[in-house]
């Protein structure tokens, strides 16, 4: 078994958190998602974002506005719609929760 196997699992686990709070600090093109989640450590492949953006959007979870350029095409800017708020927020509270037991079980294990 390698580690990195169970790694890029891990990030896979919490990238559809990650993406939902980027979106919520306000509309946000695409490659400013993949720029920041790329810097984070979070994405390597491009092709990972897109179908997950469509997949929030489907689940009424973000939309989306195009925005003229004026340096090429429209951009599609995304922002989370009042049931994506309501999601993030459940995701927050999830996060904070497994933090805590993950913490919790790392320092019985130290502690032995």
């Amino acid at each position: 078994m390698k580690v990195e196997n169970t790694q890029v699992q891990m990030r896979k686990g919490i990238l559809e958190f990650c993406i939902l709070e980027i979106i919520s600090r306000g509309e946000v093109y695409a490659s400013d998602m993949l720029e920041e989640l790329t810097a984070a450590k979070m994405i390597v492949v491009e092709g990972t974002l897109y179908p997950l953006l469509t997949r929030l959007k489907n689940a009424a979870l973000l939309e989306y506005n195009w925005v003229e350029s004026t340096s090429g095409p429209p951009r599609k800017y995304y922002r989370l719609t009042e049931t994506g708020r309501e999601f993030l927020e459940q995701l927050r509270a999830t996060w904070r929760e497994l933090v805590d037991s993950t913490e919790h079980i790392i320092r019985n294990q130290k502690a032995q």
